[in-house]
């Protein structure tokens, strides 16, 4: 099992075959070459069976005129924001694997197409003949028009300045470490699988904590594994904050550009754990776990593994943080 702290570098994993055969009521077309949303992808009668469909399924969070309530909007500037630039198997696969938010996984993939389709026709965007396809192929072959990035609230110049609080290690091993081995615990845990309860260790006691499912009686274990993965991309730029320094007391090498590498390459590992956590697919995240591995011990070989010296572990712990 692949872990941040280096216990075993072998990663377990599922093999998932999954296929899916779909007969469309309308003509549908599948297309050879990357197109926009604005080349007419979609039937006015597929976005007629969105609507309806959006209307028991989504609006209750998203707003009757996909404005945005207690989730968020699906038209205009800041939803193209977030999905411009991106195919549509993107949108779809969001919608078919996590929504609704009461009930994820319940749409067919059919439906999820009909649900785009409505999706483009709410936002201005034209018709056709023929009807979106639902496979994912044809869904990775439109793309929505880049979007604006929304303005910044504040300038930067104004933003408060906030000096770290706690050193390096406090860090790690107060988000990374267990952020991280929630994703290392999908390689033989299924997210979608029932939670167990934790079991007390005697008469009179209260059940274990268990770092890994702390949240389980709140969120789905899915949940949990998406927040972990935000967690890991969020936190990561923290190994970059001025003045921030080691557990031994010397100051993090925020400059080096290997360290800024190292700490570029945990975060976009975070956000392709919550990438494949969306997916809903268990292989998926555990193949992540390969990457998550190797991110961690890019870093720790150079900075925190320092072995084979003189001085036993006081004098590797005192070396840390220096190449």
């Amino acid at each position: 099992m692949r872990t941040c702290f280096g216990v075993s570098r072998a990663a377990l994993g599922l093999v998932v075959a999954v296929g899916v055969i779909l007969e469309s009521p309308m003509p549908v077309l599948h297309a050879q070459q990357t197109r926009s949303a604005n080349d007419g992808v979609y039937s006015d009668a597929q976005a007629t069976r969105g609507s309806a469909l959006y209307r028991a399924q989504c609006a209750k969070c998203h707003g009757d005129a996909l404005e945005g309530r207690s989730g968020p909007p699906l038209v205009g500037s800041e939803f193209l924001s977030v999905w411009g630039a991106q195919p549509l198997s993107e949108l779809a696969g969001k919608i078919r694997n996590t929504m609704p938010a009461d009930s994820p996984g319940k749409l067919k993939p059919a439906e999820t197409a009909d649900l785009v389709a409505y999706v483009l026709q709410a936002g201005k965007f034209p018709s056709g003949r023929n009807e979106l396809a639902s496979d994912d192929a044809a869904l990775k072959s439109v793309t929505l028009p880049a979007g604006r990035p929304p303005a910044a609230a504040t300038a930067a110049s104004q933003a408060p300045a906030f000096p770290p609080a706690g050193n390096l290690a406090q860090v790690m091993r107060g988000i990374l470490f267990p952020s991280s081995n929630i994703i290392f615990n999908v390689q033989l845990n299924d997210p979608g699988a029932p939670v167990k309860p934790s079991q007390p260790t005697g008469p009179g006691t209260a059940p274990t904590f268990n770092w890994v499912d702390w949240g389980s009686g709140i969120y789905t274990g899915w949940q949990i594994v998406d927040y972990a993965a935000i967690a890991i991309a969020e936190s990561a730029p923290l190994m970059l904050t001025p003045g921030r320094r080691c557990e031994n007391g010397k100051p993090v090498p925020v400059d080096r550009p290997d360290w800024i590498k190292f700490t570029q390459e945990m975060a976009d590992v975070g956000r392709a754990a919550y990438k494949a956590s969306q997916t809903r697919n268990q292989q998926a995240v555990s193949d992540i776990t390969a990457q998550l591995s190797d991110a961690c011990f890019h870093c720790h070989s150079v900075y925190r593994d320092k072995r084979g010296g003189r001085g036993g572990i006081a004098a590797a712990s005192a070396a840390r943080c220096t190449p």
